[in-house]
């Protein structure tokens, strides 16, 4: 087998590159649609259902996006082309969801806007996925390390920017104000400028980085005319999979079902809990002004905690490397799920909104993790020819947690909260905890 060469630090960051756009339009979508859905006259305790369109898009895209990819070889490479395509659709998608009221008129709005959502949540799939494929297909395996803490790192740089964004341009004099259905103005502006740099992010990622060639990659890959020739079925694949990916999805499941929960409640919780939001607060009929500016300050709040998190994410992925080579990937892993949950559970502890950020540092530890770990781990166990697809199905893994929380959270926060969204960002720490536990039963080789 011919020995894959060593990138260079900047070659593995123009790798990655793109995804600072991607995680920048996740960020806005992650911090602002449960916001948008509000005012569009969505039930705040119904949310989780029109958030339910998000992970359905990924369990359908991202394993045919992976196979696809797989096969496919033009003059962009083999993953550019997905990763171009989706770029370009997201950025539309981002144009239009803030602007449903203007598009279409009434409740219909609401309608359009969940349609929006679905499509920009496709696309950043259809973008993301091969983002995962890519690092593993041009990096050898000790620089895998390296690759995916950048793309954490990048991932999270995106993040703390897009999800800061409405509060600065609000801090710029940009209305922070919503009325009758409309969604604020910042928030729009902000998927202007998100849509329009996840585009750009992601051209440097398209013609600075020079996939392989068929040829070459076979070779480095060791893959023969017999591989190449082998058929195998989506259900082979899925009941052939390594045990470390069986393993991992349990991890998965404990990891990604609290973040969703913290992505479709922090709206509800934060305005309820430290503004003062009423638990039957309608933001089409409310006509109190000054809950639904609290609901607006709270809603760009929510963009500040997401953004502290980013952050920390961000910083702890230049660190994980070192401290994975200290002590063990299963450790860092496991260590940082633990942090995460224990930053859930605190958000019921302060009254000062000011302290949430404190809890956020505890998310952004666990948040880096997830992002990183679980694919360093499992990229050394995969089949180079299979590597697409396989993290593909590995992606289910974080679609599927996503589903049943969207399915359970609303009937959980409504029959054992009371309605009350801080007590379900308690719950959601519970089982990151749990999570935490899960890794210990992963059995991985460490390289």
């Amino acid at each position: 087998m011919k020995k894959q060469p060593r990138l260079s630090f900047w070659q593995i960051w123009n790798l990655s590159f793109g995804f600072l756009g991607v995680q920048f339009g996740f960020a806005l979508q992650n911090a602002n649609a449960s916001r948008i859905l509000t005012s569009l006259g969505a039930d705040p305790h119904e949310l989780s259902f029109f958030w339910l369109v998000a992970p359905i898009m990924g369990l359908l895209v991202q394993p045919v996006v992976g196979a696809a990819s797989d096969k496919t070889w033009n003059k962009l490479g083999r993953r550019s082309p997905y990763i171009l395509f989706g770029a370009i659709v997201s950025m539309l998608a981002m144009f239009f969801m803030p602007n449903a009221p203007m598009i279409v008129k009434g409740g219909s709005a609401l309608i359009f806007g969940v349609v929006m959502l679905a499509l920009m949540d496709g696309s950043f799939n259809v973008t993301f996925q091969p983002f995962r494929a890519l690092v593993a297909d041009m990096t050898p395996e000790e620089q895998r390390n390296v690759g995916y803490s950048v793309q954490s790192f990048l991932i999270n740089v995106g993040a703390v920017i897009g999800s800061a964004l409405p509060f600065i341009l609000t801090a710029a004099g940009i209305s922070n104000d919503s009325i009758g259905g409309n969604v604020a103005p910042s928030v729009i502006w902000s998927f202007y400028i998100g849509g329009s740099l996840l585009l750009i992010s992601v051209l440097v990622t398209v013609f600075k980085t020079k996939e392989y060639p068929p040829e070459e990659f076979e070779a480095y890959n060791n893959i023969t005319e017999e591989d190449k020739s082998a058929k195998e079925s989506f259900w082979t694949l899925l009941m052939n999979m390594p045990k470390t990916m069986k393993q991992l999805s349990i991890v998965q499941l404990f990891s990604w079902f609290p973040l969703f929960l913290l992505w479709v409640y922090s709206t509800t919780a934060i305005s309820q809990h430290y503004f003062g939001v009423p638990i039957d607060f309608n933001a089409e009929t409310e006509t109190n002004t000054n809950i639904l500016s609290a609901f607006n300050e709270a809603g760009n709040w929510v963009g500040m905690c997401f953004a502290m998190y980013s952050l920390v994410a961000a910083l702890f992925s230049i660190v994980m490397p070192k401290l994975i080579s200290l002590t063990s990937r299963k450790t860092v892993y496991a260590g940082a799920l633990l942090i995460g949950g224990l930053g859930f559970i605190s958000t019921m502890l302060f009254t000062n909104q000011y302290m949430l950020l404190i809890s956020m540092i505890g998310v952004g530890i666990a948040w880096a993790g997830i992002l990183a770990m679980p694919y360093t781990i499992l990229s050394g166990v995969l089949p180079a020819k299979r590597m697409g697809i396989y993290m593909g199905l590995f992606n289910l893994t974080v679609v599927v947690p996503q589903i049943l929380s969207g399915v359970f959270g609303g009937p959980i926060l409504r029959t054992f909260f009371g309605g009350q969204g801080i007590y379900i960002l308690v719950f959601a720490g519970v089982i990151m905890i749990l999570g935490s536990i899960s890794v210990l039963f992963v059995k991985q080789s460490e390289n």
